[in-house]
Order: C-alpha cells, then sequence, then structure tokens
C-alpha cells in the first residue's frame, strides 16, 4: 500500500491514476470468493424456494431467515473480532453487499439490519454501547433499524420534529415524536433514533430499544415492490431512554446521519449490482429457451443488443464500485495510523468518498432500473407474470432510486460536493478550470497516428475531464453564490462527472486486466469499452451541450460550444458488432462470467 496514489474524493476530476493502482474484481482472493459463494448458496437453500411467502408478506419468516444469516456469521463481516464480527476489510463488504443484492426484498432487510440498523453503533457508540448492542446484531440476535425519516421531513433530514428532554432526576431523555418508512420496524429489537434535545438546532442521536414503554409500531405499508420488508411508522410518547444511550456526542446526529447514508449509498451501489447480475442471468436463460418463428430468441439481433448492453453498463458498474471501494479501505488505514478509533476511522474514511458515493448510487440504481426493464422485455408477456422472477426484480428495483436520499438529491450532492472539495484545497479544479479557459482553441488532445488502443482512450478521458472543469467554470462565472438554485444546470454537470468516473474506471479495469491476461484472453473487455466510451462521449456532449446554452448565448455559447465539442470527440465504433461480440459470450454462457 506503501507508495501508492490514491485520489481524494473528486480529484479525478483533475488528476489520474495508473491502472495498477486500482483494484479490479478479477483480484479478489481466496477468503473473499469462499464469502461470496457462502452467499450464493445461503439465498440458493434458505431465500429462493421461500420467496413467494416472504412476499405475502411473511414478517417472522424474514425474521428467521434474517437470525439464520447472523448464525452463519454473514451478519458480522464488516464488524470487528471483539465484537463478534470477521473484520472484513470494505472491498470485501462490498463484495458481500453485491451477492446479497441478488435476495429481492430480503437484501433490504438485510442490509438495513447490517448498515444502518448496526454500524451506527459501532462507529459513534463507546464501549459499554458496542458490548451491549453491536455484539447481539453481529449474530442476528438483536435486529437492528434505523429512524430518521419523518412526515415533511423527508431529504431535509434536520427539520424534524422528534424531540427530547432530559428528566428531572436526569437519568432519561424522554422522548416523543414520530418516525416514518422505517425499515425493518416490525421486528427490529434496536433502533437507532434521531432527535432534538431541547431548543437545539441539530440532531442528537438515541439507542432505543422496541420494547421500551411507549414505543408504538404501526402496522406494515402496503408497497409497490420490496413487499417482504417490514416498512412502518413508528411513534414515541414519553418514551424514557436512560442518557447512557445517547450515542455519540450531544447534538452529534446531524452528522451521525449523514455519515451513514454516505456508506448507505456506497452500498446501495453494490446491492444492485447483484441484482442487474441475477437479472442479467434470467434474461440470457430465458432468450436461450425460448422460440419464435421457429428459432431461439437469443439468435435475434435486437435481443443481443438488449443483452449486450445489460452487460456493458453492469460490468461498468462493478469496475467503478470496486475502484474506489480499495480508495476507501486506504483512506481508513491512513486515518487509523494516524491515532484514530478504529469505528471512527472507518466512518471517517468512507465519508471522505462523498462524491463517489453519490455517483455510484445515482450511476448503480439507474442501471438496475434498465437493466430489469430490458429483462421484463426480453420476456415478452411472461415478464409481466408474476409466475416470472423479473416481475419480481422489476417492482423491486424502483425503490432504489428514493432510498439512501433521492437521485435528484444526489445529483445536486455530486457537484456541490466536488467544488466543495476542491474551495477546501483537497485539488485545484477552479485554477486548472480559469487557464482552460484561456486557452479555448488548443485544450482538445489530438490523436497522433498510430495511437496505441489505451492511449487513445485515456486521452479521451482527459479530454472528457476539460469539458467537464469547462462547463463548472462557466456556470460558476455566470450565476456565482446562485448556482445552487439552478438545478437543471447541476443535473448536466453531475450525469457528465458520472460518465466520466464509469468510463474512467472501466478503462482503467481492462487496462489492468489485459496486463494481467493478455489482449486476446481480454478482447471482449476492448469491445466493452469502446462501446461505453462511445456512447458515453455523446451524451458528455450532449450535457455539457445543454449546459451552455443554459447560461450562454449568441457568441460566447459558440465558443464555448465549439470546445465542448471538440472534447467529446471520440472515434467511430462499429457498435453492432461489439455488442454482438459481448452478446454471444453470454450467450455461449448462459450467465454472467465477465
Amino acid at each position: 500500500m506503501a507508495g501508492e496514489k490514491v485520489l481524494k474524493s473528486g480529484e479525478f476530476l483533475v488528476n489520474e491514476v495508473d491502472a495498477n493502482e486500482v483494484f479490479i474484481p478479477e483480484e479478489f482472493n481466496e477468503e473473499q470468493l469462499m464469502i461470496a459463494q457462502t452467499i450464493r448458496d445461503f439465498l440458493e437453500a434458505e431465500l429462493y424456494p421461500h420467496l413467494d411467502q416472504i412476499d405475502s408478506p411473511d414478517i417472522e419468516l424474514m425474521k428467521t431467515i434474517l437470525k439464520k444469516a447472523g448464525e452463519l456469521g454473514l451478519m458480522g463481516i464488516s464488524l470487528p473480532e471483539e465484537y463478534g464480527g470477521f473484520g472484513q476489510d470494505f472491498v470485501t463488504q462490498m463484495l458481500a453487499a453485491e451477492k446479497i443484492g441478488a435476495g429481492y426484498s430480503f437484501s433490504v432487510a438485510f442490509m438495513a439490519h447490517c448498515g444502518i440498523g448496526t454500524l451506527p453503533i459501532m462507529y459513534y457508540g463507546n464501549e459499554d454501547q458496542r458490548q451491549r448492542y453491536v455484539t447481539r446484531l453481529a449474530t442476528g440476535d438483536f435486529l437492528g433499524a434505523y429512524c430518521l425519516t419523518e412526515p415533511g421531513a423527508g431529504s431535509d433530514a434536520n427539520s424534524g420534529k422528534t424531540q427530547a428532554r432530559l428528566s428531572e432526576d436526569g437519568q432519561h431523555y424522554i422522548l416523543n415524536g414520530q418516525k416514518m418508512w422505517i425499515t425493518n420496524a416490525n421486528f427490529a429489537d434496536v433502533q437507532t433514533v434521531f432527535a432534538k434535545i431541547d431548543n437545539d438546532r441539530v440532531l442528537s442521536a438515541f439507542i432505543v430499544e422496541r420494547n421500551d414503554p411507549g414505543v408504538v409500531v404501526s402496522p406494515d405499508e402496503k408497497k409497490m415492490g420490496i413487499k417482504g420488508s417490514s416498512t412502518a411508522q413508528i411513534f414515541y410518547t414519553d418514551v424514557k431512554v436512560p442518557v447512557g444511550n445517547l450515542l455519540g456526542k450531544r447534538g452529534e446526529g446531524f452528522r451521525i446521519a449523514l455519515s451513514i447514508l454516505h456508506m448507505g449509498r456506497i452500498k446501495l451501489g453494490a446491492n444492485v449490482l447483484g441484482a442487474a447480475k441475477k437479472a442479467i442471468n434470467d434474461s440470457v436463460q430465458y432468450a436461450n429457451e425460448r422460440k419464435q418463428f421457429g428459432v431461439l430468441i437469443s439468435t435475434f439481433g435486437a435481443i443481443k443488443h438488449k443483452l449486450a448492453e445489460q452487460v456493458i453498463r453492469t460490468f461498468a458498474l462493478e469496475s467503478a464500485i470496486y475502484r474506489v471501494s480499495r480508495d476507501i479501505d486506504r483512506q481508513i488505514e491512513r486515518i487509523k495510523a494516524e491515532g484514530m478509533d478504529k469505528g471512527r476511522a472507518s466512518v471517517e474514511g468512507i465519508s471522505h468518498y462523498a462524491v463517489e458515493a453519490a455517483i455510484l448510487k445515482v450511476f448503480g440504481s439507474e442501471v438496475l432500473d434498465f437493466v430489469i426493464d430490458e429483462a421484463v422485455q426480453i420476456h415478452g408477456g411472461m415478464g409481466y407474470s408474476a409466475e416470472m422472477a423479473v416481475e419480481r426484480g422489476y417492482r423491486d428495483s424502483r425503490i432504489n432510486r428514493i432510498f439512501e436520499g433521492t437521485n435528484e438529491i444526489n445529483r445536486l450532492l455530486i457537484v456541490d460536493t466536488a467544488m466543495k472539495r476542491a474551495m477546501k484545497g483537497d485539488f485545484d479544479l477552479f485554477r486548472k478550470a480559469e487557464a482552460l479557459k484561456a486557452n479555448l482553441d488548443a485544450i482538445a488532445e489530438q490523436g497522433i497516428a498510430g495511437e496505441a488502443y489505451f492511449a487513445e482512450k485515456f486521452r479521451v478521458i482527459r479530454n472528457f475531464k476539460k469539458a467537464i472543469l469547462l462547463v463548472i467554470q462557466g456556470a460558476s462565472s455566470v450565476f456565482g453564490r446562485t448556482l445552487v438554485q439552478e438545478q437543471e444546470v447541476l443535473n448536466n454537470i453531475s450525469d457528465m462527472i458520472t460518465d466520466l468516473y464509469v468510463a474512467e474506471s472501466t478503462a482503467l479495469r481492462v487496462k489492468k486486466l489485459e496486463s494481467m491476461k493478455g489482449e486476446t484472453a481480454t478482447a471482449i473487455y476492448r469491445q466493452m469499452l469502446d462501446v461505453l466510451v462511445y456512447d458515453s462521449a455523446g451524451r458528455i456532449e450532449k450535457n455539457g451541450l445543454d449546459a451552455v446554452h443554459s447560461f450562454a448565448a449568441g457568441t460566447e455559447a459558440a465558443n464555448l460550444g465549439r470546445p465542448i465539442r471538440d472534447l467529446s470527440a471520440v472515434s467511430g465504433v462499429n457498435v453492432k458488432d461489439a455488442r454482438r461480440f459481448v452478446a454471444d459470450k453470454l450467450i455461449e454462457d448462459n450467465s454472467y462470467k465477465f
């Protein structure tokens, strides 16, 4: 790890790393692969035979399966050994989250327990709280929930009305309020509840037990999807919370909430990856069985296009997920080396990569929506039948664009957080942007005769970065502090940044993979990268021009539009043949093996 170049959050906008310095999934070790196989086996044996019953819904059955997962140790993967866990690194945690993601509504209950239900206490609790709660959450003896959202206080979490006041004897906080959309509400033993003490402006956090007098859980909500997960309102009426159950410091609740949301966003990116791979397998296996006009539908070009595009977007998501996961591990180790407690070091390391977390949440949830929508289409009429797995997957997918902060909020966060990091001095965004603006006629790097494959790809990616900097500089100059109100322009920039990060992550993965296995063995990945970069260039040009014409007109718009077009230029690609090459391998393997 020593000597490796690790970019700070958002720094990819202005700097580069070598492919040898990123982690790719092909580097999983034997222990990590064993954990992944254990989860697959668990889903096959304990979950899949009962999906219809779970979705009926059967909360007791869901609770039973969760506890079986705890007995297997699956709930302790991210927790230190001293609290009953396995102390695995963040890459392994993300791999586990990916594999659990194929578990439909079970994955929602499981991830809520292991993530937002457990980690606030692990990361911010004192030793007594960790011993009392984390040790039992690690085994599934206790199940956990996270209670932040309130009626009228969704994305604006700090506007919540739940109140806590110190009792006259100073032994308890008296809690009153209401929470809604609480995952695991009807079976969680332990709740992390956010409330304001007295007239505080910011939240504090409390550990509350479900059986405490005054805690009332409503019947579960009826939902479009994830029907097997428990989602309900919880009411608190004069609940006496021991002062020893204040989590962290007074007024630290908002920070806890934000930190845990960063973690939830990035792990959701891994979760939906597992769901996407499951949907691809369902798609290709159906296409290899279903005949129309006397032939298998997997032989049709239109179906091959769908299958290939499912694979390319999923492969790109996977590349980005594991790139940042190793960066987080490195950041955690650095913070620990400076003397910080392991729990706090973990949350600080994850929170540092807030830009990438928001990217993966948005991109991942939209990749899954695309993949599962195409899965239904490949199934035709059968895809609309509740007999098929893709029908459940389609309904369950939709929540992911709302979970962990809506995609609209996260798009704004991508740009806002990156710009704030730059203003703090984490990387030199604005000076580089000004330099580009001063020399518009010569900023696009041009290809040279005989340019090597990866030299061409990374030249194009560097040009993407310049296009983004130009748009940020132009929008900032025109709107100044009111840029935050120009959400359409921020969305354009956010989508440009996302396309850049995903394309660069995929290019780094393919280059490293080729160095490991050789060009012949990895030719298919070049085809995937060709399509991805080609399509990304088109989207970056469109978003860049949309943004420019939203803040400039006439000569100024023309002067900015020309370099945006130059910077998003890319060589033509035979996307038909490239996609067919990818689809043919999927069809031959009859499952996702990329």
